[in-house]
């Protein structure tokens, strides 16, 4: 339904005539495609989310709050994105002002002393890295990688990484925040709202981090956020990485207070005990399960390609047939990756030795293949940086994760061995997905600062333009769904984003979704969280990623 020429003149009234179009052409270009999280929007062959009403490019939160005020008196629903990652940034619903807040892209401040930063929804993560490491700081680079906004994954979404284990994810390092709520007020939280500055997230002020964003946030369906503070930590580095090399084999060497190690394990039990171990011994500035993405018998064919700019994945197919690099693949079966930095050379020496008798421990070892200069300095870079996120989708051009084993480490080793064969069979059917061996989990070392859960997110590779290869997915993520269930594992990541897509035809019907949530462990907090959407959305402006249960159902 086009917008009528007053309506449009309404919004053209705030924001100039330069900044909201409602060009079909140009409204076509923001409508998400069959590519990452793609598998998610229902029947995915052909398929693109709603095409919205119009989109704005605001510039300042009074700009936002007047176009909120509007979509409430026009009954129009709206979807405020920044750096646009995945479908849950693009409207769900026919009817929808988009709100494109790449104008808003301001460091407002850098506070070396108390270690945070003010910043608006375009900021991503590379810039504003780069301009607080000349000031001796770092911040964490959520997992999504360094060309995704920090203040969206902070407010809106799950923000963890590589990073949580020294600096806590974005939901950790979440300080005040200014937020636009789908009624047009403008709340600004914690001390930021006792007009104390933007030091602390919970008071003195109001706190309602748990309505704003809960444990995986609202995605964009819960008004508008214009400003955050977020935590920062010390920087053991110098002002300006120095990178060197070319696509994609970029690399860096830093001092000698860096370490970046690639760890295995010869059990699944001596790989959970070095996760509790690192916890506990406080050593460790980032940790990943990083490269498994690419299988577990494929990734160190792919990490000699990737750190070879000669090489293609033409290559690999040779690389397989390697003996030294089928012997290495085996010895990385279990890994992880960790970068420890030494903030003095006393720090440094003690984080080693405690690595060390970790390994002992645990059985444990550092797999010397990867400790080659090239590729050292390469996973050094990327687990910094996470520049390279691009590889998601190498193999076709998109994937996705399945599986729910997030949990301690225990709980996810209990069961990664099942889970890895049952994709694995899968694999050689006739469902035209990449064939990764099964195992192809990858996640964080700690899911908070100092350590929490572990995340197993099984990358499923296809090809999003190849209906037989879309369709043997959905048939894949449908098995693993009910696999999952079954076991006890909760409901995997193949199902986090399809209860929220919109309406019939396109996503999860309605009464789909509320069978899901009465099933749930929990129902009453969906209860609540209706009751909170009535009292902050009474006009509906929202979608279904905020998840909510009528308590009359």
């Amino acid at each position: 339904m086009a917008l009528s020429k007053d309506t449009y003149r309404a919004f053209e009234d705030i924001v100039g005539p330069a900044n909201i179009s409602d060009d079909p052409a140009l409204l076509d270009s923001y409508r998400y495609p069959l590519n990452q999280t793609a598998i998610h929007l229902g029947p995915w062959y052909n398929t693109y989310t709603p095409r919205g009403e119009a989109v704005l490019l605001p510039d300042c939160p009074e700009e936002v709050q007047a176009i909120v005020k509007l979509c409430n008196k026009y009954k129009i629903k709206v979807k405020a994105s920044s750096t646009f990652w995945s479908a849950m940034g693009y409207p769900s619903y026919e009817n929808t002002i988009q709100l494109d807040m790449r104008r808003m892209n301001r460091i407002l401040e850098i506070d070396e002393k108390n270690m945070y930063a003010i910043i608006e929804p375009y900021i991503n993560g590379a810039t504003l890295q780069a301009e607080v490491i000349k000031r001796g700081l770092n911040t964490h680079i959520q997992g999504s990688g360094c060309s995704c906004s920090p203040l969206g994954s902070g407010t809106s979404y799950g923000g963890g990484g590589p990073g949580c284990l020294f600096a806590g994810g974005h939901y950790d390092n979440l300080l005040g925040m200014e937020w636009v709520m789908p009624n047009g007020d403008i709340l600004r939280t914690g001390s930021l709202g006792s007009g104390q500055g933007w030091f602390c997230g919970e008071g003195p002020g109001p706190s309602l981090r748990g309505i704003a964003r809960g444990g995986t946030g609202a995605k964009g369906a819960l008004g508008v956020f214009t400003k955050v503070a977020l935590k920062l930590i010390p920087w053991g580095g110098p002002e300006k990485l120095p990178v060197v090399g070319t696509v994609p084999a970029y690399k860096t060497t830093l001092s000698d207070n860096f370490r970046v190690y690639s760890l295995a394990f010869s059990t699944w039990k001596g790989w959970a005990d070095a996760c509790y171990k690192v916890w506990d011994s406080g050593i460790g500035y980032l940790a990943h399960r990083q490269f498994n993405m690419f299988g577990r018998n494929l990734k160190s064919a792919m990490i000699k390609i990737l750190t070879d700019p000669t090489k293609t994945l033409s290559d690999l197919e040779v690389l397989l047939k390697d003996p030294e690099t089928k012997k290495t693949n085996e010895k990385m079966k279990r890994d992880f990756y960790i970068v420890l930095v030494g903030m003095t050379p006393r720090d440094i020496e003690w984080q080693e030795n405690s690595l060390n008798q970790i390994l002992e421990e645990t059985g444990g070892w550092r797999v010397k293949e990867m400790e080659e200069p090239t590729i050292r300095n390469w996973m050094l870079l990327y687990l910094i940086r996470l520049g390279h996120k691009n590889l998601n989708m190498v193999y076709t051009g998109s994937y996705d994760g399945c599986y729910g084993l997030f949990g301690s480490p225990d709980f996810g080793t209990q069961y990664i061995e099942e889970a890895a064969a049952f994709k694995a069979k899968w694999e050689k059917k006739d469902t035209f997905m990449v064939d990764q061996n099964g195992d192809s989990t990858m996640g964080a070392i700690g899911g908070q600062g100092g350590g929490g859960g572990v995340v197993w997110e099984c990358f499923t590779c296809f090809d999003p333009h190849d209906k037989k290869s879309t369709e043997g997915t959905c048939k894949f993520f449908d098995a693993t769904f009910k696999f999952g269930l079954g076991k006890g594992w909760g409901p995997g990541m193949e199902r986090m984003n399809s209860v929220c897509r919109g309406s019939d035809g396109m996503a999860t019907p309605k009464k789909v979704r509320d069978k899901m949530h009465l099933d749930s462990p929990q129902p009453a907090a969906f209860h609540y969280q209706w009751q909170v959407k009535q009292a902050l959305d009474p006009n509906d402006l929202g979608d279904e990623y905020y998840e909510t249960l009528d308590p009359n159902k």
